[in-house]
């Protein structure tokens, strides 16, 4: 599409010349990494700070399960265009390379659960979630490591 971009969600995730990446915050007292970020308290029961520093997380991880969304969201979701109609599509929880937590997220179509095997390693993308009003919002999504 040659419509601008734009982010769905400000702050979970960016882009840079190495490719897409998920920003988490780390606490600064006791390093626990968190996704989405963490700007209140430290959710480590061990600890009561409340200082985070953004950290750029994994791009790369190990599928650990997977699903297929076969219903349409209710509100907020969008259809990625609203003229068409519902499209089932995969959903990926991967475990992150270095830090080891799950992160879920969309898988970018025509791939779908038949393309997918646990254990399998996956990439961080970013891909159109909706268009509306002009601009793509756009989302990160994981997918098989290419090449």
């Amino acid at each position: 599409s040659d419509l601008p971009a734009a982010p769905a969600i400000e702050g979970f995730f960016g882009e840079d010349a190495e490719g897409a990446y998920l920003i988490g915050t780390r606490c600064t007292a006791c390093s626990t990494v968190f996704f989405p970020p963490e700007r209140t308290t430290c959710r480590n029961p061990g600890c009561s700070c409340d200082e985070f520093e953004d950290t750029k997380l994994s791009r790369r991880g190990t599928l650990w399960s997977y699903t297929n969304n076969s219903y349409e969201p209710p509100p907020p979701y969008h259809r990625p265009k609203e003229d068409e109609d519902f499209t089932p599509f995969a959903i990926a929880a991967v475990e992150l390379e270095a830090e080891k937590m799950v992160v879920v997220g969309m898988v970018p179509a025509p791939i779908t659960c038949a393309d997918l095997k646990v254990g399998m390693p996956m990439e961080l993308t970013l891909d159109t979630l909706f268009e509306r009003e002009g601009t793509r919002q756009i989302t990160w999504k994981w997918r098989p490591v290419q090449g």
